[in-house]
Parts: structure tokens; sequence; C-alpha cells
């Protein structure tokens, strides 16, 4: 609107200065510079409601690995909700596929100077279970993640989507592994869904082929297991 402004006045100018001597052009240029600065300065301008920012840090389940279309994950099911509720938060899906804690603690630092965050929801370990590393240096990697995140943005809301490992793994890992979830969100004071997985995992028909990546009825239902926690976060 101001261009427009300007070059309408622009337009009367060249006008007066064709049919005016120096002096009477040089006045003509002030006015014209004055009645624009004043149409200028009294043109609302509209502010745009920026949006919060919901960033999902993790492997191929919010990555959304084997699914045609990455909006079918869970993290898209989860804007569809918020847009249907009229909420202003925009999700971020910062999942890779093959993503260990180790590797999520050496991108986060990137992710971060691209991202304002207001919530952060961190989906990873399962990788490091399938790989068998020690569950002290997961613990270690994922409580540097957040200190990363709660050092750039210290209001940042934390959530931790947690995971089980594998049966054939032996229990006494596998209770060392959940612990690692549980103590995190506890030492945060993060929200905490114990099993992202619930209600999908070891179900053929909610899964693919390979029996550990959901579809998109899968993914559905991870979007609900975490939706019941990141509601009262909103």
């Amino acid at each position: 609107m101001r261009f427009f402004y300007k070059n309408l006045m622009l337009v009367f100018l060249s006008f007066s200065i064709l049919g005016c001597g120096e002096t009477t052009a040089n006045d003509a240029v002030k006015n014209a510079k004055t009645d624009a600065e004043e149409i200028a300065n009294n043109t609302p301008v509209k502010k745009t409601k920026k949006k919060k920012q919901i960033l999902f840090f993790g492997d191929s389940l919010t990555a959304g690995y084997g699914l045609e279309d990455p909006s079918d994950s869970y993290v898209g099911v989860i804007q569809e909700r918020l847009d249907s509720l009229g909420l202003d938060y925009q999700t971020v899906n910062a999942g890779v596929s093959g993503e260990t804690s180790s590797g999520g603690n050496d991108r986060i630092d990137w992710i971060l100077e691209q991202n304002k965050i207001d919530i952060f929801i961190l989906e990873l370990g399962a990788n490091d279970a399938l790989r068998g590393i020690k569950t002290e240096e997961t613990a270690k990697n994922l409580q540097s993640i957040f200190d990363k995140v709660k050092a750039t943005f210290p209001e940042v809301k934390l959530f931790v989507a947690g995971m089980l490992a594998p049966p054939n793994l032996g229990n006494d890992f596998s209770q060392k592994f959940a612990a690692i979830f549980s103590n995190l969100a506890k030492n945060n004071n993060a929200a905490f869904v114990p099993f992202i997985l619930d209600g999908v995992g070891g179900i053929p028909e909610l899964n693919q082929r390979d029996g550990i990546h959901p579809t998109i009825k899968g993914h559905k239902i991870l979007a609900k297991n975490i939706w019941e926690e990141l509601e009262s976060m909103l």
C-alpha cells in the first residue's frame, strides 16, 4: 500500500513539474514528500500472529518411515487436530530414520539454530536398543539433548515419548531401558508417555510388512497416545 501511494504522488509530481518553474517545482517536491509520508505513517500495518512451534525430534517413527505421504505420520495427524481446534501451533517434524541417541545429540545443535521452539517432544532410543548400546550411554545422550534445548529456550515445555526394548534382549536390559525414559521425564519435569507404540506394537494389521513401523492407521493411534498428554500442555 505504501508503494502504491508513493507512486501515485510521483505521478502528480511529474505533471506539476512539467508546468512549473524551478522554484515551484522544488516546492511541489517538498509538498509531495510530506503528503506521501503522512499517508504512509497513517496506513495501518497488518501484523500476522506467529504460531507457537511444537518440535518432534526422533527417529523413523517420527519421520513416518514407509508411508507414501510423511504427513500421514503421527506428527501430521496431531497437526490436523491442532488445526481443527483452531489452536495457534505449528508442528515441526525433525525425525530421521535410523537415528540413535548419539546421532540426535550431534544433530540437535543445528535444529535449535533453525527453529524457535515452545514445546519439545523427544522420541529417541529405539535404535539404541536394537544395536545393544549400553543404557547408561543412551541416558547420557538423551539428557544432553534436553540440556541443550533448555539452555537455548529456557521457557520450553518438554515431553518424553518412551520406548520399550524387545523382550529378546533380556529382562535386566529391558528394565534398565524402560527406566531411561521415566527418569528422564522425572528429572526434567517433562510430560511422559511410557510407550509411544502402546496399542500398535506387535499388532500385524497396524504395522507395515517389516512388523516394526506403523501403518497410517497405526500412526493415528500413536497420535492419540501423544495427544492425551500434549493437550494439557497447549
